[in-house]
């Protein structure tokens, strides 16, 4: 065995071997897809602006929570108030699952690109009315229904943007650069969290409380159309990915023709164990994701009785430190693979959730830095090598709508219901740890779920040509390609009948 095939990680060479015995030759320069830099760049930062919005918005209303709840639910008592906000937020992922289900199957057959550019309308359509929405005081009861439309209108729209983006970049990246190319498009997410964080905590200190309530929590929400305007012309300007151009290889061409009539059949009876890996990935990932960013801010003001603009700051440092973090976890989970990042992340979850809250609680300002810290790290390490890992659990074909299935059912039942759980939870036990055991649990789940996940780091997609990015690359890779055929016809030849079986 030559020193480049020997080089090559455990999963790719048996993923090569796989589709080189398949094939019944070694790589041609057609069998190889080289993504052009530019093209590259365009398509991940049009899907990170994207994200981006989505979390501006998000963190927009976990930041005003408390202030939502006084303006649309003025008649509650304050912890109600706060329990009726968080039910709105949590409205917007009941419909999440629905978008999935509409978007998804229309990605995979009209095309990624369009389908992302109408959810980028639609989010920033949703987002901009919430601004517009009288309060109770001036319409009643119509206020806080038409903020639920609202909400289900982003929530709809959501459903089809996150799967959509995961599998549009991880289609345009290279094979190596996946997980790094990949991360940048949380680091929008989280880049969008922080401006949307750290404009609410401005807007706090710049004005009174009355202010706030009668007009200075409208601004973010109002922003957000000029930001769609934006973010639709540079996704009307994206060129379709790479996988879906050349759709399948010989091998899928059948799951294609067979998944435009059953193709929610197909994902449920056939795709079951990528679809529970999916959604347990998520599962961690968003509890976690939703505990910092939409539970913390509320905890600490109502639960800690903090002032609004230290908590507010907390977390702000936290989502900095994790744009910091992001990129560099995903180049390392194309390196050391994806199975190692989350195992080691879960593991960290179980043993530092409690440890991160005690932190949290103490007075004066950098032990509950430090615990806010903790868990932000953590949230990076997870969310980090995300948008590599789920799109690659399944081929091609059923790629996007798999993806809406299985991360929005996630999302909605485990995720967007985290702070209206969690502070639920806190109000009927009076127990202020109870977020701690709730990020226990669901870092055991995830554990038990990276037992059973492929690793994907570096392989092909499945049902993609490899994907390089340069003719150099390529030409290696075609050159390593004849090495290992001939290394795989040597073994056939000795005796090994056994084909190396593919990740998924």
């Amino acid at each position: 065995m030559s020193q480049a095939v020997g080089r090559l990680p455990r999963q790719v060479r048996e993923d090569l071997t796989h589709r080189l015995r398949r094939n019944k030759r070694a790589f041609r320069k057609d069998d190889v897809q080289v993504v052009e830099g530019p093209l590259l760049r365009r398509a991940v930062g049009a899907s990170a602006l994207g994200n981006c919005m989505e979390w501006f918005d998000f963190g927009v209303y976990s930041y005003l929570a408390a202030t939502i709840g006084k303006v649309f639910f003025p008649g509650a008592s304050p912890g109600a108030q706060v329990v009726s906000s968080f039910a709105t937020f949590a409205a917007a992922f009941v419909v999440r699952p629905l978008g999935g289900l509409v978007f998804g199957p229309l990605g995979d057959r009209l095309g990624r690109q369009k389908v992302l550019a109408t959810t980028m309308i639609m989010m920033a359509m949703g987002t901009f009315v919430i601004g517009l929405i009288p309060s109770y005081a001036t319409i009643g009861i119509a206020a806080p229904i038409l903020l639920l439309l609202a909400r289900m209108v982003q929530g709809f729209s959501t459903g089809g943007e996150y799967g959509g983006a995961t599998t549009f970049v991880a289609e345009y990246s290279p094979d190596r650069r996946r997980g790094f190319l990949s991360s940048w498009l949380d680091f929008g997410t989280f880049v969008g969290y922080a401006l949307g964080s750290a404009l609410v905590t401005v807007l706090n200190l710049a004005l009174t409380d009355d202010q706030m309530i009668a007009w200075g929590w409208r601004l973010p929400f109002l922003i957000a159309g000029p930001l769609g305007v934006i973010g639709l012309y540079m996704r009307l300007k994206l060129e379709e990915s790479p996988a879906f151009q050349q759709q399948l290889d010989e091998h899928d061409k059948s799951l294609a023709q067979e998944s435009a009539g059953t193709e929610f059949k197909s994902i449920i009876t056939e795709h079951w164990r990528p679809l529970l890996i999916c959604m347990g990935l998520v599962l961690l990932y968003n509890v976690t994701n939703y505990m910092v960013t939409g539970f913390l801010p509320t905890y600490q003001t109502e639960t800690l009785n903090r002032s609004s603009s230290r908590a507010d700051l907390l977390v702000l440092i936290g989502m900095v430190w994790i744009v910091a973090l992001i990129t560099f976890i995903g180049r390392l989970s194309d390196r050391v693979g994806r199975r190692p990042i989350y195992g080691f992340s879960a593991v960290a979850m179980i043993l530092l959730a409690i440890p991160a809250f005690e932190l949290i609680k103490m007075d004066g300002f950098w032990p509950p830095l430090s615990g806010v810290l903790i868990l932000a790290t953590l949230l990076a390490f997870f969310a980090a090598p995300s948008a590599a890992t789920l799109p690659a659990l399944f081929p091609t074909a059923i790629r996007y709508a798999a993806m809406g299935i299985g991360f929005n059912f996630a999302v909605a039942a485990f995720g967007g219901t985290t702070p209206l759980v969690t502070e639920a939870l806190v109000n009927i036990t009076g127990n202020d740890m109870v977020p701690a055991y709730y990020l226990m649990l669901a870092g055991a789940i995830g554990l038990v779920t990276v037992k059973f996940m492929p690793e994907s780091a570096q392989v092909p997609l499945n049902g993609s040509q490899p994907m390089v990015g340069s003719r150099e690359e390529r030409q290696e890779l075609i050159t390593t390609s004849k090495e290992l055929y001939q290394v795989s016809a040597e073994g056939h030849a000795e005796g090994d009948d056994s084909p190396a079986a593919p990740l998924t």
